[in-house]
């Protein structure tokens, strides 16, 4: 029989048969697991190995479900859509960090086993950002629903560049195998150079979709100037480094009792309009919760988004069109006032003012019939307001 890690194992002759050393109080499952130990090294090597060989084989085992348990170390998965460019620049950033920490390791022996942990933390979470961010960018660059193709060219581009850089580290080795200070010198400068063009090319991504942070943007601009920024001009002005967790809270898809907990309070909500949709606002906290409601498509979502961001207009200081300039200075003016008289106010403004934002959004080259906002999965049904009816 072959072996497959036991090249650092010396032979020993052992029973063909491992169940016949299980012991007498192991049971069967003791005798399963020496099995499959088995089946791992090579049934004919005995146990007399080193202490890293036996951590190698750990490494392998194991990381598989570190990968999985270090999910809930990253945000709520659907960030990673949200924010795909972020979050793709996070994870290459990081996997300089964990190279990185693997090359000081051996320097402080004393740190040597908790520095190769954090280096194989990090790594496991670059699996799980670069990963996932890698599939949404691959999606979004499959302009003719070929992302097989798209995939294929990316994995061939990267192996030939892989291929390339191990040539190159072949020929620069001899170079600065005795002298540690350059050898550090050339990693500080390539790595440098790694982090300076994935930013050059994630900045260079032109997403057509609106996420929280280019509909901020947009918003900010129409409100301002009365135009809409095109999706080139948005994407540059987007964020990267600080566009992880958006200034203000903005929830979308929230349960219906964070926002009401009597019939009173739902009729308050649901007073003055006819939108799927409930919001409240919390002014002392800036904080924005929306109940949707199951009717509630693409283009209803982003009219809550839209709403929710307008508050926050409210409270900055920003020219804003007359309608909204008068709401601002009754916030300012009155904050004595419910909450949910502005917010039933701000309603009869963007009957008038989204369908403008939404055309001027079609117009500009984006795409609204899907989005990239954040959106938990909380629906509710309620009655609509009797003052109107729809048809």
């Amino acid at each position: 029989m072959g072996f497959r890690a036991g090249l650092c194992f010396q032979p020993l002759r052992l029973p063909r048969h491992p169940r016949s050393l299980a012991g007498h109080r192991g049971g069967e499952r003791k005798s399963f697991c020496f099995s499959c130990h088995c089946h791992l090294v090579g049934e004919r090597f005995n146990w007399h190995v080193g202490p890293h060989h036996l951590c190698l084989v750990e490494r392998d085992v194991f990381s598989p479900y570190i990968q999985i348990a270090n999910q809930p170390l990253l945000p709520n998965r659907s960030k990673l859509d949200c924010n795909a460019k972020q979050w793709r620049l996070f994870a290459d950033i990081l996997n300089d960090v964990a190279m990185f920490l693997e090359i000081m390791a051996p320097i402080y022996p004393i740190f040597f086993t908790i520095t190769i942990c954090t280096s194989n933390l990090a790594k496991c979470i670059v699996s799980v950002a670069g990963g996932a961010t890698r599939a949404a960018l691959t999606m979004h660059q499959a302009r003719r629903n070929n992302m097989a193709d798209v995939s294929a060219k990316d994995s061939s581009q990267e192996t030939l560049v892989n291929l390339a850089g191990l040539l190159v580290s072949l020929l620069m080795l001899p170079l600065v195998s005795d002298c540690p200070g350059f050898s550090l010198g050339c990693f500080f400068f390539l790595t440098a150079l790694h982090i300076y063009a994935n930013y050059r090319a994630v900045r260079a991504l032109v997403i057509e979709t609106l996420n929280e942070g280019r509909l901020r943007l947009v918003l900010k601009h129409f409100l301002q100037r009365g135009e809409v920024l095109g999706p080139t001009s948005a994407n540059q002005m987007e964020p990267l480094w600080t566009g992880f967790w958006p200034s203000q809270s903005l929830s979308l898809g929230v349960p219906l009792h964070r926002l009401t907990s009597s019939v009173f309070d739902l009729q308050q909500l649901v007073e003055g309009h006819q939108e799927p949709y409930l919001l409240r606002w919390d002014l002392s906290q800036n904080q924005v919760q929306v109940v949707l409601s199951q009717m509630a498509g693409p283009e209803t979502i982003l009219r809550a988004a839209t709403h929710g961001l307008v508050l926050e207009a409210l409270q900055g200081d920003g020219p804003l069109p007359r309608g909204l300039e008068e709401l601002r200075n009754q916030v300012r003016a009155g904050p004595e006032k419910d909450n949910w008289v502005i917010v039933r106010d701000t309603h009869q403004v963007l009957d008038k003012l989204f369908p403008k934002f939404l055309k001027g959004l079609q117009d500009a080259g984006w795409k609204t019939e899907k989005h990239q906002l954040e959106v938990d999965e909380w629906r509710a049904t309620w009655l609509l307001s009797p003052e109107k009816k729809v048809l």
